[in-house]
């Protein structure tokens, strides 16, 4: 009977180990899966800190570029029609961040329209009564020197901060610039995009 006993607890052990190795295998894959997605799995190339995903809308793209695309929520027409980029550092190569202020300035882009709008971390448009959601070339302010700029600043900013893109919260964010009918240089060369600039104004709110 002892031994029957010592039997049944070793076949729980090794039945508990191997339930534990199942589950952590589970979460690495899941967790690899996520950061290839949100991170690394783009595939594309980059100007400067934007990157352009050359799959979206193709049919070559691959069931981790599809989920990208699902969450960032880019409609993902074929590059002939619409480029992506998309960037979650600033120009000195920090995290963007939802309670900080930034100014952004650029060239408008040779394409028929275009628009940057900002994401919170979880892939979602930042709630704003106003619908400060993004800029476009419809409504954006071109300066004596062709740049058009603007500023992404917390709605909690205070009086005076002139905000066209109002976050909230705290935490990372993403930026994405959307080029609908792109020239045709940009179409074979998305690299030579001269890349929006991103100025963190050192102004953040707790």
């Amino acid at each position: 009977m002892a031994t029957d006993g010592r039997a049944e607890l070793m076949l729980k052990g090794t039945t508990l180990r191997l339930l534990a190795l199942y589950t952590c295998a589970v979460l690495l894959g899941l967790a690899s899966a996520w950061l290839w997605v949100t991170r690394v799995g783009m595939s594309g190339v980059d100007a400067g800190q934007w990157r352009v995903n050359l799959l979206a809308g193709s049919t070559r793209a691959d069931a981790y570029t599809r989920a990208r695309i699902a969450i960032f929520a880019l409609l993902a027409l074929d590059r002939r029609e619409t480029l992506y980029y998309t960037t979650d550092r600033d120009d000195d190569d920090a995290t963007l961040r939802a309670e900080c202020t930034y100014s952004v300035a650029l060239r408008p882009p040779a394409a028929r329209w275009w628009s940057i709008t900002a994401y919170a971390a979880d892939g979602f448009l930042f709630p704003d009564k106003a619908h400060r959601y993004s800029v476009s070339g419809e409504n954006a302010q071109v300066d004596a020197d062709g740049r058009a700029r603007f500023l992404i600043a917390p709605q909690s900013s205070p009086a005076g901060v002139d905000a066209r893109i109002a976050t909230s919260g705290t935490g990372g964010m993403r930026l994405t610039l959307r080029l609908y009918q792109p020239d045709d240089s940009l179409q074979r060369a998305p690299q030579t995009l001269d890349p929006p600039r991103i100025k963190k104004d050192g102004r953040c709110v707790s």
